[in-house]
């Protein structure tokens, strides 16, 4: 059972993602570790984030096992992990490490931006979650501040629209819906919620 989980920043897929994993007793990939890692990667070098060569270098050399989620978190990665997501050939790089994870005996959960259409496109459950800018902005304004980090509401959003509009215009596995996805909406749900509702979409797809 491959359950296949896309949504923009903020929106609640990796959560969802992670507790629909552990309720199924499957391995969960969050994607965007990928694309942080590599971009990580890059910024310790003092490489610059647009190149290309650099970039997919630095994708080819990731393994699963190797990532410090402290380091690849915040808003600073984040936003560079959109601007490498957006370079066609590190796609390519990361895609097949991907689909491995994906063909895991008895299945896998993986969240993303392109897994529904990209990825796995023949997953037989496939969930896209979404919120409206301003709860996502007001949600990962929460998270920073759990941190310690600084928060400015009106920055964060504005990244959130940024992001959006990279992440949904890029040339290559551009942020959308599957045609066959579910979309959930947690604008005005929380997390028990959310999970509830995607518990139940996946239940109803495995019949």
């Amino acid at each position: 059972m491959i359950v296949a989980i896309d949504g923009p920043a903020a929106s609640g897929k990796g959560t969802i993602a992670r507790r629909l994993a552990a309720h199924y007793g499957l391995p969960h990939l969050d994607t965007g570790l990928l694309y942080r890692a590599t971009a990580r990667s890059l910024v310790d070098e003092g490489g610059a984030l647009d190149d290309a060569g650099r970039a997919v270098a630095a994708a080819r050399g990731l393994a699963l096992t190797d990532f410090d989620e402290a380091r690849l978190r915040g808003r600073e990665m984040g936003e560079a992990a959109s601007v490498v997501a957006a370079i066609p050939e590190v796609r390519a790089a990361l895609a097949e490490m991907q689909r491995r994870f994906a063909d895991h005996p008895g299945g896998a959960v993986l969240d993303g931006r392109d897994i529904g259409t990209v990825i796995a496109p023949d997953a037989r459950i496939k969930i896209f979650v979404t919120a409206s800018p301003e709860t996502r902005a007001q949600r990962r304004a929460l998270e920073l501040r759990g941190r310690g980090e600084h928060v400015d509401y009106a920055e964060i959003l504005a990244d959130i629209r940024k992001r959006d509009e990279r992440d949904s215009h890029r040339s290559a596995a551009p942020l959308r819906a599957a045609p066959d996805a579910h979309i959930l909406d947690t604008t005005d749900l929380d997390i028990e919620a959310a999970f509830g509702a995607a518990l139940a979409i996946v239940e109803k797809a495995r019949g």
